[in-house]
């Protein structure tokens, strides 16, 4: 008999200590076929697609909400999307297993662990309780106890940037097919330690020694170990159980698998420091910077893939400041973008830019500006393995932009966050950014990928912002005492 296999994806990374939520339209909504015509689009979604149609299952999809990190989510929203959940899986049955594309650092306006509630909305299902579950979900998660109780495997990516998000989602659902003979089991230890996400490129130590930490446990137990997560967890999340943490996915019980995973723990706990990322004083990188680019001012306090908003104003002030010519920066501002309307492509007007998003930036920059150019800020992914495909699959949408320019900056606005996590943002403008002597760049490791291989000379600069990478500076309201280095 052809299996069936109920599939569903939620997505969302929530910035604890921003200024915003996330209301229900902030998510681009799929559902049912919608699901389905994720085949090929690089995304998580497609690739556990890939393993159905290689197993020959008979997928029945259900819900897919995504949206850009911000602030915690309206929790309305995510009683809609559970509703809408339920019902699609009552719809469903006889299954034969179930399959999730999850972020696992989720949170609303009134539940701290949305995948874990998630989770405890499908057992709750009549039908589901004991039908194999897997899912995959993002390095960055929280993981908690709720998420290893109501999932039997549970497969993290290992990559940061995150290039193997999709080979990640494959993984897992080749788990779930394992599991129709005998469910597995996860379990997980949490280790008290918060690293920025300035300190969690799997290219770096920390989280390089853990990871070959990791795949030794798999060569040991081969039989009995199906996976090994390192999570390197999300310091902006507003969680008590926010952390770095590490999970196993085994066949069977075996205690010294177990153990092994315990000095897994205790190696993160060791390498607790080495976590914490040097950043340059930026108006001292700006005094020397290189006179050929581009050089990257990367700023992560305005990193939009961890929820911030993506229009702080420090680079672009610099830039000016310092007189950098042939510089460039992406600033999200619907605002500005409305503004230019009405001005004809090389006309000119003065903007208020930026410093809208967060509360303590200086504010916006006034600049009178030349307009070069205006688009629907679509474009289709320059490099499929790019981490912004975890996000929107291969085809992206900036809203409605415009390019300006002054005094030798050039800014791309934008209507809509959009990480730069891919080049093919600037080649969609008509902008080649090998071509700047400077980019600001608003991400803490994202963006290495796309950036890495056109840049001379590479700054992670520390500027005030909602992402800093200082994190005595966030206003912990859940984390219990003892989490190192922060309580």
């Amino acid at each position: 008999m052809r299996r069936r296999v109920f599939l569903a994806a939620l997505f969302h990374e929530t910035h604890g200590f921003v200024e915003d939520t996330t209301p229900r339209d902030a998510f681009h909504r799929r559902r049912r076929a919608g699901l389905l015509a994720r085949r090929g689009d690089a995304s998580t979604v497609d690739g556990m697609l890939e393993v159905a149609e290689a197993e020959g299952w008979e997928v029945v999809p259900g819900p897919d909400w995504s949206a850009t990190p911000s602030g915690p989510v309206e929790h309305a929203a995510f009683t809609e999307y559970l509703h809408i959940l339920r019902e699609d899986l009552l719809a469903a049955f006889p299954l034969h297993g179930i399959l999730l594309a999850l972020h696992g650092a989720m949170t609303t306006t009134e539940e701290q662990d949305a995948e874990g509630a998630t989770l405890a909305a499908i057992r709750a299902t009549p039908g589901a309780e004991t039908l194999p579950l897997a899912a995959v979900f993002d390095l960055h998660a929280t993981f908690t106890d709720a998420m290893a109780r109501g999932a039997d495997a549970l497969v993290c990516y290992r990559a940061n940037p995150h290039t193997d998000a999709r080979e990640a989602a494959t993984r897992a659902a080749r788990l779930l097919a394992a599991s129709f003979g005998s469910r597995p089991r996860t379990i997980w230890r949490r280790v008290p330690v918060l690293w920025p996400p300035t300190g969690t490129g799997t290219a770096d130590t920390p989280m390089r020694d853990l990871a070959d930490a990791a795949r030794g446990i798999e060569r040991r137990f081969p039989d009995t170990v199906l996976a090994v997560n390192v999570v390197a967890g999300f310091a902006f999340a507003d969680a008590r159980e926010a952390g770095v943490s590490v999970s196993a996915v085994l066949a069977r019980p075996d205690p010294e698998a177990g153990r092994a995973l315990d000095d897994l723990a205790a190696l993160a706990w060791q390498l607790r420091d080495r976590g914490a990322p040097q950043e340059a004083d930026l108006d001292a990188t700006l005094a020397v910077l290189p006179s050929e680019g581009p050089a990257l001012l990367v700023e992560p306090a305005d990193n939009i893939g961890g929820g911030a908003p993506g229009d702080c104003t420090p680079i672009l002030r610099a830039l000016l400041r310092h007189g950098i010519t042939d510089a460039a920066v992406v600033m999200h501002d619907p605002a500005a973008v409305r503004a230019l309307h009405a001005v004809e492509t090389g006309g000119t007007a003065t903007l208020p830019i930026g410093g809208r998003g967060w509360s303590r930036d200086a504010g916006p920059v006034t600049l009178p500006v030349t307009l070069l150019s205006r688009s629907d800020g679509r474009f289709r992914l320059h490099d499929r393995q790019s981490h912004l495909a975890v996000i929107a699959g291969a085809d992206i949408e900036m809203g409605d932009c415009a390019v300006v320019r002054h005094a030798g900056v050039t800014v791309l606005l934008t209507s809509r966050r959009t990480p730069p996590m891919d080049l093919g943002q600037w080649y969609s403008q008509g902008l080649d950014p090998a071509r700047f002597r400077a980019i600001g760049v608003k991400a803490a490791v994202a963006h290495r990928r796309a950036y890495d291989p056109i840049a001379r000379a590479s700054f992670t600069v520390a500027t005030p912002g909602p992402c800093a990478s200082d994190l005595s500076l966030v206003p912990y309201r859940r984390l219990p005492r003892g989490i190192h280095p922060v309580t």
